[in-house]
């Protein structure tokens, strides 16, 4: 009896021993492969395709003579697409009041013909279908006029300016294509509410893709709808363009997905020592979600507002589009 007893009680042990043994080498398994998962800024995963690409530093430029800044700063041709509906219409004005008139060239494309405002006609609806109407529409007119090819909201303001300086050393025969880019489980994709650029290259690419439905589909989706931003990462994807960051040196985004009003509520709240620090890139590209009214704001303090006695030491000097009637 005493040793039916004993042998039950070393079977019992050798049986906690091996369940702590399994439950360790779980536990081990675990902390190994939570080692392997790179942690980014804010506690986000960088695991992803798209690399960071800063703005060129200040220093670097002034290297340069003044001679080839003037032929850099003439060079830079930006056209801009900004996709509208009629809901828009009170956007749309304010869009085409302000900021629009920095870009080289500027056209609205409408979901259908509007008569108070002149707009390219791409009778659809869907965001989607408008925007591979609207990228085909533009290369067609003008891949013998433009390097980099803006697409925007009508929520969104946008600096020019600081878009070409961004742009400046970066080549648009390369396959470029940046913004504010996120990644969505396996896909990286640049949001459309800060706005995206596309070189070129990344146009011819995207054009040449466009008559083949198998890589790059008309639908969005056939089971669930995705946005269009998404669907657009997923047609270049197929033909080696990726989604980029686009960062000032400091690394901070200068596409901004939104308001500068919600950016600094933000930073009061997460750096309150560090309002100015914590909210925005100086030399910031957009900024979405505005109103009308903050839109001529935003007009007003980037373009119109000057503190007298002060000198400006800027080592470039974009000139405005010809015949513009710009701030």
């Amino acid at each position: 009896m005493h040793l039916k007893s004993h042998s039950g009680k070393m079977l019992s042990e050798s049986s906690s021993f091996l369940k702590g043994m399994m439950l360790g080498s779980i536990f081990c398994a675990l902390i190994t492969m939570l080692g392997h998962i790179k942690i980014g800024n804010g506690n986000k995963m960088y695991h992803h395709e798209h690399h960071h690409l800063q703005a060129p530093n200040k220093e670097d430029i002034l290297k340069i003579s003044e001679k080839e800044r003037m032929e850099l700063s003439k060079s830079f041709r930006v056209y801009c697409i900004i996709l509208v509906k009629p809901k828009d219409v009170s956007l749309w004005a304010a869009v085409k009041e302000t900021w629009t008139k920095h870009c080289d060239k500027a056209e609205f494309f409408s979901s259908e013909k509007v008569k108070v405002f002149e707009s390219i006609n791409m009778e659809t609806d869907d965001m989607w279908l408008m925007m591979r109407k609207a990228y085909k529409y533009a290369f067609d007119k003008y891949r013998d006029h433009y390097n980099w090819f803006f697409l925007a909201r009508p929520s969104t303001f946008a600096i020019i300016e600081n878009l070409k300086y961004f742009l400046l050393r970066k080549d648009p025969s390369q396959p470029f294509y940046l913004g504010h880019a996120i990644k969505s489980g396996d896909l990286d994709y640049v949001n459309v509410e800060g706005g995206i650029v596309l070189s070129i290259e990344s146009m011819k690419r995207l054009n040449k893709l466009l008559s083949f439905p198998e890589k790059c589909s008309e639908q969005g989706g056939m089971i669930w709808k995705i946005s269009e931003d998404k669907q657009l990462a997923v047609c270049l994807k197929n033909v080696g363009v990726r989604a980029e960051n686009a960062e000032d040196s400091q690394g901070k985004d200068i596409f901004n997905t939104k308001s500068v009003g919600l950016l600094i509520k933000e930073a009061m709240a997460n750096k309150p020592n560090q309002v100015v620090e914590g909210c925005c890139s100086d030399m910031a590209v957009t900024f979405n979600g505005l109103t009308p009214n903050q839109m001529h704001v935003m007009m007003y303090g980037v373009y119109r507002l000057r503190a007298f006695g002060h000198i400006f030491t800027d080592a470039l000097v974009f000139l405005p589009p010809n015949v513009s009637d710009n701030d």
